[in-house]
């Protein structure tokens, strides 16, 4: 369970789809909350990967690889 405090002009632009589609806050808050998420691991692994020293595979490495005519 989490409960978090929005400003004003959040709670009135979620009021709004909220009235017009019936739907409640809650469920657009969450959809809003899950796409986010989404994004920022995606983000955060990205940074990782690039600050953390690994092997870089580059296309043409790999097509020599696999021996594909490109």
């Amino acid at each position: 369970m989490l409960a978090i405090r929005l400003p004003n002009n959040i709670e009135i632009r979620l009021a709004n789809p909220a009235e017009t589609t019936g739907r409640t806050k809650t469920f657009y808050t969450r959809e809003a909350i899950l796409k986010h998420v989404e994004y920022l691991e995606h983000r955060y692994l990205a940074e990782e990967r690039l600050e953390t020293m690994a092997k870089r595979w580059f296309l043409d490495d790999l097509e020599l690889d696999a021996d594909v005519d490109g």
